[in-house]
């Protein structure tokens, strides 16, 4: 098969399966469709999600759903402050051999091995613990008791936090927050929305969640977005946007130098043409646009722009500085 004929084919699949997804995870969740977008687009792009909202939004169900729909197998781990790392990665018990009696290390992995981890409130649990998933977030693989195992492909972290607990709470490093392609805002549903919600859960058992692909069919896509060509002025356009949110930068504006202590590094242009590839794929196009990167920016770039005492001060958040960056950096 020809190259031409496989990213018909791949394109094919990808329009399919975006329809079919948002129908089998709808039977479970009303509206949130934004969200399920961005969220297929960052698995196809391979990265990691992290989904923050007040509790009740389903957030936690959204994930689940999906994880059915997609053939993926899944894991939840509920970040509690006395988790431990192996509690995430894995222990070694000690063994006896029965035929023999003599006895051996064996290590018996943990959650992390599987396609989908989810990881329940992540901010709850202490930094020794949260930082047991870096090094298979951004290596796909574990090291444990001398040991390196590999992750299963396709393997993804959907995190979960709230942002209105700080009691108790252990707000996530700014290097683990970077290893996240997007931060996602689950808003709460509108008046209608949950109405539907509220008649859909006081009655019988919730329609069940048929399989739309097959983990086949996700690595090739996956493998599809690495391969779409973007141009040079699409690349030169995430950068900018990337660079305007330094500081330091010279061609950065006065209210970035005012309100901004740290920027979006590197990871941040690569996360948006990564991104923008998979959006172009799952709407049928092979070609990706500068409106793609600004669509994508605010979620990719929102936690990796760090605010300081004058915007705190003033209660601005980074989506409303980047807001700013985007209508001083048009697509035209």
């Amino acid at each position: 098969m020809s190259g031409h004929e496989s990213n018909h084919e791949g394109l094919e699949l990808a329009a399919s399966a975006k329809r079919a997804l948002l129908g089998q995870v709808s039977k479970q969740i009303v509206g949130q469709e934004a969200v399920i977008q961005l969220m297929l687009t960052s698995l196809l792009a391979r990265g990691h999600c992290l989904f923050v909202g007040v509790p009740g939004l389903a957030k936690t169900l959204l994930v689940n759903s999906t994880a059915r729909a997609l053939s993926l197998d899944f894991n939840r781990i509920q970040f509690t402050p006395d988790l431990m790392p192996s509690d995430i990665t894995g222990t070694e018990i000690l063994e006896a051999d029965s035929e023999t009696g003599k006895r051996h290390f064996k290590f018996v992995k943990g959650p992390i091995f599987t396609n989908l981890l989810l990881a329940d409130e992540i901010n709850r649990t202490p930094p020794k613990t949260q930082a047991a998933l870096l090094q298979a977030m951004q290596e796909r693989v574990v090291t444990a008791a001398g040991q390196t195992y590999k992750m299963t492909a396709p393997f993804m972290v959907f995190a979960t936090q709230n942002p209105i607990e700080q009691e108790g709470t252990y707000p996530l490093p700014e290097a683990q927050l970077d290893r996240f392609m997007m931060m996602i805002n689950v808003d709460y549903p509108s008046e209608d929305e949950e109405v539907e919600i509220v008649k859909r859960t006081t009655v019988g058992a919730p329609p069940e969640i048929e399989p739309v692909l097959s983990v086949n069919d996700i690595l090739k896509l996956q493998d599809l977005v690495k391969n779409i060509p973007v141009s040079e002025h699409v690349i030169q356009y995430a950068v900018k946007l990337a660079r305007a949110t330094r500081p330091t930068s010279d061609s950065a504006a006065d209210y970035i130098k005012k309100y901004v202590g740290w920027g979006a590094g590197p990871r941040a242009s690569q996360f948006m043409i990564l991104a923008g590839k998979a959006r172009a794929l799952l709407d049928g196009r092979l070609t990706v646009a500068r409106e793609d990167i600004r669509d994508l920016a605010i979620p990719i770039l929102r936690h990796r722009v760090v605010t300081n005492f004058n915007a705190d001060a003033e209660r601005i958040q980074s989506d409303a500085l980047i807001n700013r960056i985007l209508d001083d950096n048009p697509t035209d």
